[in-house]
């Protein structure tokens, strides 16, 4: 190899430990911003969250409109037909603050897109670095990502999403593990022949965390979760109040 070559490779090198630098610089800084988020959450306690913002969650008024898990990751319900505006939602399933958004804002979003007023698309992430508590609420997360990936859509899906913000386990503790994600999927309704296997041997582990760092790098979240509504994102004063993320929508839709 000759000079021109070997300093070309150099510099080949240093570029790509740069590029990889800064992908671990973007993500810790996301995971900060989320942990300081769960923390606030705990300090002030659900109750507080909720009577501060002066909103009252809905109920599920209807059957859910038609879920399709798309190739990539991301979930949509939607109404045949109905393309626009578009509500998407960006959550991690462990993490406080989307449980809290899910509790608060979740009817409201199945209502919406059941009467026909938005298409809305999850898209379940892993916005967690490894050093968070040791990499304990990476795993957890990962985990509930994965299994979510092996349910290709239909009402078994939101139930599996739903069942996972419920069971969310505490940060610090190894939550989410393989055999309470086979039986939950199973109680909501999922018969794949292959889902089990899915599951446990954690097919569709790589694939969470190449989603996620896409969405991480394109879609410029400073955490989850998130709510953009035709492309916009939504601030907490709406995201989390269930009267106003209605009127958001409505109005988007006019």
């Amino acid at each position: 190899m000759g000079k021109a070559a070997r300093d070309q490779s150099v510099r080949d090198r240093i570029k790509a430990q740069r590029e990889e630098q800064q992908h671990r610089e973007r993500l810790r800084r996301v995971a900060t911003i989320t942990a300081a988020v769960v923390v606030a959450l705990g300090a002030i306690g659900a109750g507080w969250w909720y009577a501060a913002n002066g909103s009252k969650p809905e109920e599920v008024t209807q059957a859910l409109a038609p879920v399709t898990a798309s190739p990539d990751g991301s979930v949509v319900m939607s109404v045949a037909g109905v393309e626009k505006p578009v509500l998407d939602v960006y959550e991690d399933f462990q993490c406080p603050a989307c449980k809290a958004m899910e509790e608060t804002s979740g009817a409201t979003i199945k209502n919406l897109a059941a009467e026909g007023k938005v298409k809305v698309v999850y898209h379940p992430i892993t916005i967690f670095s490894q050093e968070v508590n040791g990499g304990v609420t990476r795993a957890n997360s990962l985990r509930a990502g994965a299994a979510s990936r092996c349910i290709p859509g239909g009402t078994p899906w939101v139930k599996f999403h739903d069942r996972l913000f419920k069971e969310q386990p505490a940060e610090t503790v190894e939550g989410f593990k393989l055999e309470d994600l086979v039986a939950w999927g199973k109680e909501a309704g999922v018969t794949s022949a292959g889902f089990e296997t899915c599951v446990t041997g954690q097919q569709k582990a790589s694939e969470q965390v190449d989603y996620s760092t896409k969405i991480l790098q394109g879609a410029q979240l400073s955490g989850t979760p998130t709510l953009k509504l035709n492309g916009t994102e939504i601030g907490n004063d709406v995201a989390f109040k269930p009267a106003e993320l209605r009127k958001a929508v409505l109005n988007a839709a006019k």
